[in-house]
């Protein structure tokens, strides 16, 4: 059956065994891992470097082999979300080498999924950014096809805020946009990593697209979002969506999850659901980030039942 596990982005503080500890005191299944180049970065939930790819050889791939297996915790895929189409011809170079890195790193982790962004530049439209999606995206599935990996393609709009309008950075964010992707680049290892709570506040049916993408969800993240109506009545849909929504744990917003689960497993996934915590409730302190995870998976185990050992 499915797995339960979470983004440990929320686990900034934590070096990767204190990640697996959490998870599994907690009782998660696994966790994606993030694999951020070292260093710094001004985005919420970014710059998290959990396993540093540029570093991996035999004696850190070990090591992680067997943190696996003493905590009984699994890496569900590795995660790294950055603009590879980014105006900024430094941050997209950076942006899709360090993708590549990620890629082969999960193949040499002898794991099959690894999940990001396509990205856009936010000031052009659609078909503008195409051809350059186009030119960048196909030698990376290309490796992705070498090296066994499956990339999943978070749906989420990257736009929330002044610096992203009017676009948002990234493509993936309509049933018809991931149609046109994988009608042009066609390949069983380019996929979606779906959150539903990304179609919520677009005013969109977050049920069907589990259905006609079946075959294409790699990795499902669980985040819940609440719109605020009144809100957005005041500023309507054309205002930054940081001003009539706002990201909460499952259970607390709007998501049916009830009907989400119904529906996934109607599809047939059995792959990992991660919660990715960004519930500001929830921020203050390395305490109420642990609290997060386990409210949420109080909640989500009634969907995903733990098998006994």
């Amino acid at each position: 059956m499915m797995q339960l596990g979470f983004v440990s982005a929320i686990l900034p503080e934590q070096n990767l065994e204190e990640v697996f500890h959490t998870a599994a005191a907690i009782g998660y299944d696994c966790v994606e891992v993030m694999c951020w180049p070292p260093g710094k970065s001004t985005r919420r939930y970014a710059g998290i470097t959990h396993i540093d790819v540029t570093n991996l050889n035999s004696d850190s791939i070990s090591k992680l082999a067997e943190l696996q297996d003493q905590y009984g915790i699994r890496i569900s895929g590795l995660g790294y979300y950055p603009n590879p189409l980014s105006p900024d011809a430094m941050e997209s170079t950076t942006a899709v080498e360090h993708i590549k890195s990620v890629i082969a790193a999960t193949s040499e982790l002898g794991l099959t999924r690894m999940n990001t962004f396509v990205g856009r530049d936010w000031t052009k439209s659609i078909d503008d950014n195409w051809p350059r999606f186009l030119e960048t995206w196909k030698p990376i599935i290309r490796l992705a096809e070498e090296k066994g990996v499956q990339v999943g393609i978070e749906n989420c709009p990257m736009l929330f805020t002044a610096d992203e309008w009017p676009g948002g950075k990234n493509l993936a964010i309509s049933p018809r946009i991931w149609e046109r992707m994988f009608n042009d680049i066609p390949s069983d290892c380019f996929g979606l990593n779906y959150d539903p709570s990304h179609m919520i506040f677009q005013h969109m049916d977050y049920l069907s697209p589990m259905r006609d993408f079946a075959d294409k969800i790699f990795h499902v993240h669980a985040k819940d979002v609440k719109v605020d109506q009144h809100c957005l009545d005041q500023v309507g849909i054309l205002a930054h969506p940081n001003e009539y929504h706002t990201p909460k744990l499952p259970g607390m917003g709007d998501v049916n999850w009830g009907k989400f689960f119904s529906t996934l497993t109607d599809t047939g996934y059995r792959g990992p659901v991660c919660v990715e915590v960004e519930d500001r409730a929830y921020e203050n302190s390395p305490e109420d980030r642990r609290l997060s995870l386990i409210q949420s998976h109080s909640y989500l185990r009634n969907y995903l039942p733990r098998e006994s050992h």
